[in-house]
């Protein structure tokens, strides 16, 4: 995580999404995910200190309340003491799914148009966006799946809609400066054209 964070802070990648554990993980074995947790727990102890004097912001998104006690503590002292930071986000995806995000989201513009705070025909896509766990961050522009999976795995659905998709065989361990920067420049060999044909691309219309 933190070579990852710092490759991201020197290119100048504002935001970093990085699915630390989904809410199917809690099926796994109960070794293995309190493992997870204590790692986790360990990366906040180690790291909070240097992403705040780098003006690094922390998020966490996901079911906070089915994380040990201790730990969503630490989630939130850390969001806190960073919350005021610009140069950089580093958003944790914590007992996150992608579904339950939408479901969750659903359910709160429902209870608002139930209650006249909100016309159910002005829910357009912008404002159903500032019900989901990421209404102040940007959709991604590149999702990258280490691990030779070929899935996305549940992982910020709505928001991915357009992000380009990069696969990789390399284990996360292993995912390297070199390895970040050719998922880059793949990136960048790509024309993003959200619907359009390439003609408009090149003729500047939309979004590019």
């Amino acid at each position: 995580m933190r070579r990852a964070v710092e490759f991201c802070r020197r290119t100048g990648i504002r935001v970093l999404t990085l699915y630390a554990f989904s809410t199917e993980n809690w099926q796994r074995p109960k070794s293995e995910v309190s493992g997870l947790m204590s790692l986790l727990s360990q990366y906040l102890d180690s790291e909070l200190d240097e992403l705040h004097a780098n003006d690094i912001r922390l998020c966490a998104i996901g079911d906070m309340t089915r994380l040990p006690k201790r730990l969503g503590e630490k989630v939130r002292a850390a969001r806190e003491k960073t919350a005021q930071n610009k140069t950089m986000t580093l958003n944790i995806a914590l007992s996150y799914g992608g579904r339950q995000d939408i479901v969750n989201a659903a359910a709160q513009v429902a209870k608002a148009v139930k209650a006249d705070r909100m016309d159910a025909d002005s829910v357009t896509e912008e404002v159903f966006s500032q019900f989901l766990a990421t209404r102040d961050l940007p959709d991604p522009d590149l999702l990258i799946r280490t691990g030779g999976e070929m899935r996305i795995s549940n992982f910020l659905l709505w928001q991915c809609a357009y992000a380009e998709l990069y696969f990789t065989p390399l284990l996360w361990p292993d995912f390297d400066d070199n390895a970040f920067t050719e998922a880059l420049q793949a990136y960048q060999e790509r024309q993003r054209r959200f619907g359009m044909i390439s003609e408009q691309i090149e003729a500047g219309e939309g979004v590019v």
